[in-house]
């Protein structure tokens, strides 16, 4: 996969078309301005962090005369892919959809500046073998840079809504690992007591993605290391994750990766290291 990455100080320019696919993240160094984000108003001012996936959903941006920022984006899809799916960045992004505006201190900001100026020199490093690894490297250590103010805000934040309360209580069921072997909705609208069509709708609602979105971003690295574990023949990984025939196995995998088990486990071998793989319908 091509990913294309992206540096600016246009505030305006942040919800343009080309970046509906990315991750926005923008930091305020002097001024003022404000913008609309899923129908509520942020007013943002020095040392701000906005982080916003699919930008192209701001709206009424506005700056005051002296207002100055920088913003880093990348493929969001390419961002979570370098995460864990068992950790802060799945339930932070439930409250960065109600509110993407983080205060940091002043080192914290200098600290994200320093990121984002590391990747925008790297940028035009696009000759190298290895770019997109080292470039994924360097968002990490961004990404990681960012959960830090990011938890902090969320440790003094309330969460008595029950929407919220719900949310979080299936982010809970899925860090279990229980996806491996239920990938229903139903499953977890029964566990919380409420109905699939509820659930789903908060979800929605409060995360800005669907359930099914998550349950796979639980499910996906489970897969791929059952896959990667040679010990284990793909009728046994079918059985452990309980699906009911090893041709639905196989659609499943190659849904979800691209290929089918037989070809990601090929995939893993160094070249020239012959593999037989069981053979898959």
């Amino acid at each position: 996969m091509k990913v294309d990455f992206h540096f600016s100080t246009d505030f305006y320019g942040m919800n343009a078309r080309e970046l509906s696919h990315t991750c926005m993240h923008l930091i305020c160094t002097a001024g003022e301005g404000s913008f609309v984000f899923n129908e509520k108003c942020y007013h943002i001012m020095k040392n701000d962090l906005v982080v916003i996936p699919f930008p192209h959903r701001v709206k009424n941006i506005a700056a005051a005369p002296g207002m100055q920022l920088e913003w880093f984006a990348a493929d969001y899809n390419f961002l979570q892919s370098l995460l864990p799916s068992n950790n802060y960045s799945i339930g932070g992004s439930i409250s960065l959809n109600q509110n993407p505006v983080i205060s940091l201190t002043d080192a914290q900001a200098s600290r994200l500046l320093e990121d984002f100026h590391r990747l925008k020199e790297r940028m035009a490093d696009r000759h190298l073998l290895f770019y997109q690894e080292m470039m994924g490297s360097l968002c990490l250590t961004m990404m990681y840079d960012i959960f830090e103010p990011h938890s902090q805000r969320d440790a003094t934040a309330a969460h008595s809504d029950r929407t919220a309360y719900i949310v979080k209580q299936l982010m809970q069921l899925l860090s279990t690992g229980i996806s491996l072997t239920e990938r229903d909705v139903s499953y977890y609208a029964e566990r919380l007591n409420v109905s699939p069509k509820y659930l789903s709708a908060t979800v929605k609602r409060v995360t800005g993605h669907s359930v099914t979105s998550y349950i796979n971003r639980h499910t996906i690295p489970m897969l791929k290391d059952l896959l990667g574990d040679e010990r284990l023949s793909l009728t046994q990984i079918a059985e452990r994750m309980h699906f009911t025939s090893l041709s639905y196995f196989s659609r499943y995998c190659t849904k979800h990766l691209g290929q089918s088990p037989s070809e990601y486990r090929q995939s893993l071998q160094p070249k020239g290291i012959g593999f037989s793989p069981e053979r898959n319908p």
